[in-house]
């Protein structure tokens, strides 16, 4: 258990992330089903909060379940959820199901990484963008922040890699907001400063800018001669109960264009 609290109250601490979300004492009472006093009281100190009303206001202000255990101690109640290894008997399921997902949605990649972006598991289609890169960087643990914007890493591969970067950055400091990781914020800060790539140029010769009409932000990464194209989604799983899970993420890189798709199908040669 990593789970570190201050001396700061839980009327504090709930406060903090009331404010954070933006909601008046009110608002949060009416979707608690408290009311705005006992919110207050609960606020300044005048009242503890019972173990349910802590689990209760944290649901509905959707606080990390790592944070959870936080709130709980600053009540005087013990933690109520666990951080198993992920090599944890328990947690065989777990490892299977995502071992099939992986494998299930090749050729194209996919990788399933922590709240570090630390990568726990990866398919051919990854391993297949990472080719060539120096054995520094794919050394485990190996990092998916840190490879793709590390200046040896993807980013010269990247053709829009000042788009990219500072979507993965916007990233980073959406998490960092929501929740208090000295792991995540050691990534963010090496990996923000890493050189700036100057802006992209309106289109490269022979190529225009935006050769596909994309419906997202698509990373354009140049593979054997090639540049293809992908969107990314990122799946986390419903109603944690234990912080290992709660903070695994499963990245999936998306085809974002016909052409890209049938080279990552050649590539991964026959079906077996």
């Amino acid at each position: 258990m990593t789970t570190v609290v201050t001396g700061t109250g839980v009327g504090a601490l709930l406060r903090q992330w009331r404010e954070r979300r933006r909601l008046s004492q009110l608002e949060l009472a009416l979707r608690a089903g408290s009311s705005a006093r006992h919110i207050s009281f609960v606020e300044t100190g005048r009242s503890r909060p019972s173990e349910e009303m802590v689990l209760r206001l944290a649901e509905h202000l959707d606080v990390p379940v790592r944070e959870r255990n936080a709130l709980l101690l600053a009540a005087g109640y013990a933690p109520r959820y666990a951080e198993s290894p992920l090599d944890a008997p328990e947690l065989e399921p777990l490892r299977e199901g995502m071992e099939r997902l992986l494998t299930g949605y090749e050729p194209y990649p996919a990788l399933v990484v922590d709240g570090a972006y630390t990568v726990l598991g990866a398919n051919r289609g990854v391993t297949l963008l990472l080719e060539g890169l120096p054995e520094h960087l794919l050394t485990p643990p190996l990092n998916a922040m840190r490879v793709t914007l590390h200046p040896e890493g993807l980013a010269p591969r990247i053709r829009n890699l000042r788009e990219w970067r500072g979507h993965l950055l916007a990233q980073m400091e959406r998490q960092l907001a929501l929740v208090r990781s000295e792991p995540l914020r050691a990534v963010y800060e090496e990996v923000a400063a890493y050189p700036v790539p100057a802006p992209e140029p309106s289109g490269t010769e022979g190529e225009p800018a935006a050769p596909h009409p994309y419906f997202a932000l698509p990373l354009r990464i140049e593979h054997a001669g090639r540049v293809l194209s992908f969107v990314s989604s990122i799946s986390t799983f419903n109603t944690p109960l234990d912080i290992t899970v709660a903070e695994l993420a499963i990245e999936t890189l998306l085809p974002a264009d016909r052409e890209t798709a049938a080279y990552l199908r050649s590539a991964a040669g026959p079906e077996r």
